[in-house]
């Protein structure tokens, strides 16, 4: 809990909010569809020009080096475009049925493995999706599976100097609320921590700040991105599953009002907070992604200080 005295010195540095937090580490996701989705090194390129020096990605982009679990072989490229990762995300070809016990050795081998791949390349926590839903939603014995599981997982990489931090997202097996908060409240908060991404946190019903403010410190990472102004607070209604390019629901930050970022920056400043802002853009149908990955750097510098 913070205390007074914090407190007192968090609300005095208020002022300098916009000037450089040298608490926050900035980054930018390159999966965007709409440019980047199929050539990383591109997105690697476009995204430092844009003003990123730390990038963040999926494994399957690097199947090479993942199936030969050599991460040096990424080191020269990375090191020539002068970017470093914020982490590497699991997904496919990993398995990712965190609910089924069948699957859970496997889970711990592979994701102890990708643990120990992103640590070589510098990185300090793993970030962690999930796989897909149940159609009719997961079960009491489902969210108890993947609270061993992640248990498990948060210590098996704590032993080896990597965080864990699951990311609820919209679509998959972690997303609604009741998900959310039962994980949360059975996992261990000091080695299992959290990654909030505000465009799926609001669309799967729940308000970004509120829940960064009840989470606070475990919180390692947000991925930050806007939607629409009639879902500020948490959407009403869940959205299926649909084409990001030719109806998109998360937009660059600052232009479409549907997170109130000024709120979450404000939240950040007073409780001392420190960790991961990285920008994401799921799709950018009506700008290339450099176009928004500058407005999201631009943003970032005005709101964030950073």
């Amino acid at each position: 809990m913070i205390t007074r005295r914090e407190l007192i010195a968090a609300l005095a540095a208020a002022p300098a909010a916009v000037a450089a937090h040298p608490r926050y580490k900035l980054g930018v996701t390159t999966n965007t569809r709409g440019g980047w989705e199929n050539d990383t090194w591109l997105a690697f390129r476009e995204a430092k020009a844009a003003g990123f020096d730390h990038v963040e990605t999926f494994i399957h982009y690097f199947k090479e080096a993942w199936d030969k679990n050599a991460p040096p072989l990424l080191q020269p490229r990375i090191d020539e475009i002068g970017v470093k990762f914020v982490t590497i995300s699991n997904g496919a070809p990993m398995e990712m049925h965190f609910e089924d016990p069948s699957k859970q050795a496997t889970i711990i081998k592979e994701h102890v493995k990708l643990a120990q791949f992103v640590k070589a390349l510098g990185c300090t926590h793993l970030k962690c999706n999930a796989g897909p839903p149940r159609v009719m939603g997961n079960t009491g014995e489902d969210l108890r599976q993947m609270v061993k599981v992640y248990n498990e997982l948060g210590a098996r990489l704590n032993d080896i100097g990597i965080g864990f931090a699951p990311h609820a997202h919209m679509w998959s097996q972690f997303e609604t609320r009741r998900e959310v908060e039962y994980i949360l409240e059975h996992t261990n908060p000091k080695l299992v921590r959290f990654v909030l991404d505000t465009g799926h946190i609001t669309m799967a019903g729940m308000d970004p700040v509120a829940l960064a403010r009840t989470l606070g410190h475990r919180i390692v990472e947000f991925h930050l991105k806007d939607v629409h102004a009639r879902y500020r607070g948490g959407a009403r209604v869940r959205i299926d599953r649909n084409d990001s390019l030719k109806d998109p629901i998360f937009f660059a930050l600052g232009t479409s009002g549907g997170v109130d970022f000024p709120g979450l920056a404000d939240h950040l400043a007073t409780i001392g907070w420190s960790g991961w802002l990285t920008c994401e853009l799921d799709s950018s149908p009506m700008r290339p992604p450099l176009e928004g990955a500058k407005i999201n750097r631009a943003y970032m510098k005005e709101k964030f200080g950073v």
